[in-house]
């Protein structure tokens, strides 16, 4: 084949699918398709819907490839989701869902065997957010089938083995949160060998190897070229931080915004991390832990703004600093840095709809600061994703972290660094617009107001 250049990036979400196409030279999206993503079904629990996921995938490379041909293909998705598949590569169960609770009713025999923190970095979560939890409760309720299994493969891995046929691991999705790597001896842990799941795990390979190419049957059902090659592909957020690892000067943070809000400090300051506050230890592309930190964003803001306008008037902005108005956590409880509060308004009698999207904006970008806290981010910090076109979480998250903000201007940051698998470039193009925190103290009063009230909140 000739020079890579065009790169077809297959980006899973909680919420939404996309397939980008991303030019190397200018390190950009040139060409998207996109759908809903939705869990299926209530048997035997509610699962992803992996087919339909595939068709649209097919059509996506078909459709993209007669525009504009296809150098290679490379895959991220969402974490908390693995896969287990028979020695054809057919799945034995549905891939479940982690908002399922299914795992939690084995919480108690789970808890007796899980890793700790100190061994993973991983916290412990509810419902499916922990892989390994998944995994148990499918060997315990499924016996029959869980037999059957020949490998336990991340997300992404998946969608790599079903492109290609060549089974795989890699170390971003196996240090997302799920008990299942420990990253600072880039092994698995001991509860791996205690449940005998070592020799499932499918091989372990670097993010950007080439597993091969596409297979013969979807070369033809896409018109890509045969020889196509697929790299191995990595977990979303990690995707949002690669460009970053290999361009910028430590100390920096990154926040990828989709479904989850994702924080993530490379270089910053030591602190220890607090897994009650849903920190963590990613663990990057490279190879290397990062302390990180979420909550569930991209859902709070979905449900606050339902059915609302999602824009503001310049008065509305004032008025709202002003009087305080603002929103506590959580919207969504179960997980974030203040997990087990109750949202409440304050001094919100009476607003518009301007006014409650500017507050609602605030909320978030002050759950993002308190994650920047948690895990010691210094340095600028950029935005990935939907909220970094949302002036008003930006430049709040300015005066909150009192550092400056880079606004991606990536449509999706986790395609540009998901495409960067194939490319040898150590450089990016296009950061976006820096924002620097807001000289007015009124700005900084907010913050102030705010953090009293979440910390009077118990």
């Amino acid at each position: 084949m000739s020079a890579i250049r065009h790169i077809a990036v297959i980006d899973i979400g909680k919420t939404n699918a996309k397939v980008a196409l991303v030019d190397l030279v200018t390190m950009s999206e040139v060409a998207l398709r996109r759908t809903a993503n939705a869990p299926v079904g209530r048997t035997p629990y509610p699962h992803h819907d992996v087919e339909a996921l595939w068709t649209f995938i097919l059509n996506s490379l078909a459709s993209l490839n007669r525009e504009q041909r296809i150098d290679a293909i490379s895959i991220t998705t969402h974490g908390a989701t693995g896969a287990l598949v028979d020695a054809a590569g057919e799945l034995v169960l549905p891939i479940l869902d982690y908002e399922f609770d299914g795992p939690d009713r084995l919480s108690a025999e789970y808890d007796a065997i899980r890793p700790p923190f100190a061994e993973t970095g991983t916290p412990r979560l509810p419902l499916g957010l922990n892989l390994g939890a998944q995994f148990f409760w499918q060997q315990k309720r499924f016996p029959v089938e869980f037999a059957r299994a020949a490998a336990m493969l991340m997300y992404p891995q998946y969608w790599a083995l079903r492109l290609t046929g060549v089974a795989a691991n890699e170390v971003t999705s196996l240090g997302c949160h799920t008990d299942l790597w420990n990253p600072w001896s880039a092994d698995f842990p001991t509860m791996v060998d205690r449940l005998g799941w070592r020799g499932l795990m499918a091989p372990v390979r670097p993010a950007r190897d080439r597993l091969g190419p596409i297979l013969p049957a979807h070369a033809a059902r896409t018109g890509l070229d045969p020889q196509t090659p697929v790299f191995c592909g990595l977990h979303d957020s990690n995707a949002s931080l690669l460009p970053h690892l290999l361009s910028d000067p430590p100390p920096f943070s990154v926040v990828s915004t989709g479904t989850w809000v994702v924080s993530m400090a490379v270089g910053g300051r030591p602190v220890k991390l607090d897994p009650a506050r849903d920190t963590l230890v990613n663990v990057s592309a490279l190879g290397d832990p990062v302390p990180s930190a979420r909550f569930m964003g991209g859902r709070e803001f979905s449900l606050l703004t339902a059915d609302k306008p999602q824009d503001c008037s310049g008065s509305d902005v004032l008025a709202v600093l002003a009087n305080k108005t603002s929103l506590l956590p959580s919207t969504q409880q179960g997980s974030g840095p203040y997990p087990h509060h109750a949202a409440t308004w304050l001094d919100a009698d009476g607003i518009n709809n301007g006014q409650r999207f500017a507050a609602i904006s605030f909320y978030l970008a002050l759950m993002t600061a308190t994650c920047l806290e948690l895990i010691g981010g210094d340095g600028p910090t950029t935005v990935e994703g939907p909220f970094a076109r949302n002036r008003l979480f930006v430049g709040m998250l300015a005066a909150a972290t009192a550092r400056s903000v880079v606004a991606s201007e990536a449509a999706t940051g986790t395609s540009i660094g998901a495409a960067l698998l194939a490319s040898d470039q150590v450089t990016t193009h296009g950061k976006g617009e820096k924002i620097e925190p807001p000289t007015d103290p009124v700005w900084a009063d907010y913050v102030s107001a705010w953090r009293a009230a979440v910390k009077a909140q118990g």
